[in-house]
């Protein structure tokens, strides 16, 4: 099967991370590669545009989206990879959704700067929007300089709180990928279960039952984003899985202020796949 995978692009280098991880994830895969700039003018405070102005920026940004795919394709001789070009002047979001639709998009690659200064978060602001707003599709975060590496170990946080879909379905093809241990993280002040929280355990149990994987169970001493972080760092993950529930772990990671304790976020490239109740 031949995956459709849209990489939004600012030509900036953390960008440039997401095209090349996705590239090695997906070294033996047929792929086809989009490659979309959402563009629109840069104004400098000018307090008027003329239409020649924009023209020109338009035109510089197309060939700037054009030398950039070539580039790309120069360094990557692998036949099974295409690469394509989109130019939008829509807003990213627009943008995103659309080609989400028209090119069947299977999945969806971001950059992060890592932690701004300014904004005191995690993610840059287009990729909280992003996670915020896209649920279509699986969406996978790159740090910024992140060399890959072959996925040993993928770590996959839940609460067992909902029933699992057909996100395991993403799971368990991601997995298979590089023939990856699933280390399956359970965080929580208790230490026993609902009787809903078994049942979705038994479930997933049941689902997981033909590829390696391990069960963790780990006291919340920490926050949920600390005791993950140190569970990554431990079992030298590669990878982390979330499911983009409503009210759940991502909201937590994308909206709280981490200037004062970078260390405890999660420093691997994840996977957030959207849930559908």
């Amino acid at each position: 099967m031949k995956l459709s995978i849209l990489i939004p692009t600012d030509f900036s280098n953390n960008a440039k991370s997401a095209i090349n991880y996705a590239i090695k994830l997906y070294q033996e895969q047929e792929c086809t590669f989009y490659l979309l700039h959402a563009w629109s003018v840069k104004t400098n405070n000018r307090t008027y545009i003329t239409s020649n102005f924009v023209d020109t920026s338009k035109e510089e940004a197309k060939i700037k989206l054009k030398d950039f795919k070539n580039n790309i394709e120069s360094l990557n001789a692998n036949k099974k990879h295409t690469f394509k070009t989109i130019f939008s002047t829509n807003k990213l979001i627009d943008a995103i959704n659309c080609n989400l639709k028209d090119f069947s998009i299977d999945q969806l690659f971001m950059g992060t700067k890592g932690v701004t200064k300014a904004k005191e978060q995690w993610f840059g602001s287009n990729t909280v929007n992003t996670i915020k707003k896209i649920n279509q599709c699986p969406i996978i975060v790159v740090p910024d300089e992140y060399n890959f590496k072959p996925l040993k170990q993928i770590a996959f946080a839940t609460d067992y709180n909902r029933h699992f879909g057909d996100e395991l379905i993403t799971i368990k093809a991601f997995v298979k990928l590089y023939d990856s241990k699933l280390q399956v993280v359970h965080v929580c002040k208790k230490n026993t279960l609902t009787d809903n929280q078994n049942h979705n355990l038994t479930m997933l149990q049941a689902n997981l039952s033909d590829i390696p994987h391990n069960f963790n169970w780990m006291t919340d001493e920490l926050k949920k984003t600390e005791e993950i972080t140190n569970f990554i760092k431990l079992q030298d993950i590669d990878a982390l899985i979330l499911i983009n529930y409503n009210h759940g772990f991502i909201e937590n990671l994308i909206n709280e202020p981490v200037i004062k304790n970078v260390v405890s976020y999660p420093d691997v490239p994840l996977l957030i796949l959207p849930y559908k109740d």
